[in-house]
C-alpha cells in the first residue's frame, strides 16, 4: 500500500544516509533503485491500466501524471511542456506523498535529493517502452521551493539509438 511504502521509504533514505557520506552517492543509489523498480513496474502498470500506446511525448507525459502517479501514489501532478521541440516536460506536484513524514532536510544534507527514487522509476519505466529520457528534480519543497517539480527530457526513441550503431 501507499502508506506502507511512504513509511518504509523514509527509513530507507535514513539508512542510505548512514551508509554513504556524500549526498551524491545517496542520490545515485536512490536513482539506481528507482530504475530497477521502474523496469519491473511497467508490466504491472500496462496490465492494470489497459492504456493504449502513446503517440507523442505529450501523451506520454500526461499518462505518467494522470494515470501512473494517481495509480501508485494517489496524486495527479500537473504537466507543462517547457520546450519548443515538445520533448521537455515538467511534472508539478502540489503534494508529494513521499515527504508526508518529513519536515525538512538537515542542513548537512542540503544536496540530498530525497525523492530521487521517483526519477529512477520514471526513467526505468520509459526505457522499457523504448523511450530514452533524462529525469531530474528541478524544484523541491524540501529545499524551500514553492513546488516539487520533476523534469522529463525525452532524448530519442531507444530504436533510434540501435539503428545508429548498425
Amino acid at each position: 500500500s501507499r502508506e506502507l511504502f511512504v513509511i518504509t521509504y523514509g527509513a530507507l533514505v535514513a539508512q542510505l544516509c548512514k551508509d554513504y557520506e556524500k549526498d551524491e552517492d545517496v542520490n545515485t543509489c536512490l536513482d539506481r533503485m528507482g530504475y530497477g523498480i521502474g523496469v519491473r513496474l511497467i508490466d504491472d502498470f500496462l496490465a492494470r491500466s489497459a492504456v493504449k500506446k502513446c503517440r507523442s511525448y505529450s501523451e506520454t507525459a500526461d499518462m505518467i501524471a494522470q494515470v501512473a502517479f494517481k495509480m501508485y501514489l494517489g496524486v495527479t501532478p500537473s504537466v507543462s511542456c517547457s520546450s519548443a521541440a515538445g520533448n521537455e516536460f515538467s511534472l508539478i506536484l502540489d503534494k508529494n506523498p513521499l515527504v508526508d513524514f518529513v519536515e525538512e532536510l538537515p542542513a548537512e544534507r542540503a544536496s540530498l535529493c530525497y525523492c530521487n527514487l521517483l526519477c529512477g522509476v520514471i526513467r526505468g519505466a520509459l526505457e522499457m517502452v523504448h523511450l530514452a529520457a533524462e529525469v531530474t528534480f528541478l524544484q523541491d519543497r524540501l529545499k524551500g521551493d514553492a513546488v516539487t517539480e520533476i523534469g522529463i527530457t525525452f532524448l530519442r526513441k531507444a530504436e533510434d539509438r540501435k539503428q545508429k550503431r548498425n
